[in-house]
């Protein structure tokens, strides 16, 4: 039998609950159904790719994609924004096997490398 694979749900459930242990504030801006099926009601350039969360603690913002599974590729306009805001603020594709790399970041234990040291982001 095959074991159930997470939900993105689920993982930005495990996600938030660790900010929100470790003293994180955090934004999810939630899809609505509509005729059109379901959109995230944004606007502007930046919208189409926008980060799952971002969160903020002191001097730290973190934008989040996450995605269930490394078959789960970011589509280009995520690459694109990921990699206009990366020089301002920490950028990460978290997927559920990351749940100890979500720690360390979230307790402070890991402390990400400086802009010179940050690789883009990629659909990998």
């Amino acid at each position: 039998m095959k074991p159930r694979t997470i939900t993105e749900a689920e993982w930005q459930r495990q996600v938030t609950d660790l900010a929100d242990i470790y003293g994180w504030s955090w934004v999810h801006f939630r899809a609505a159904r509509t005729a059109h099926g379901w959109r995230v009601p944004v606007s502007g350039p930046l919208g189409a790719g926008w980060f799952d969360l971002v969160l903020v603690k002191g001097d730290r913002i973190i934008g989040v994609e996450l995605k269930r599974s490394a078959r789960d590729k970011l589509r280009p306009e995520q690459v694109a924004v990921h990699d206009l805001v990366r020089a301002a603020i920490e950028c990460y594709v978290w997927r559920p096997d990351d749940l100890t790399v979500v720690a360390d970041i979230l307790s402070g234990w890991s402390m990400p490398p400086g802009p010179e040291g940050r690789e883009p982001v990629r659909g990998e």
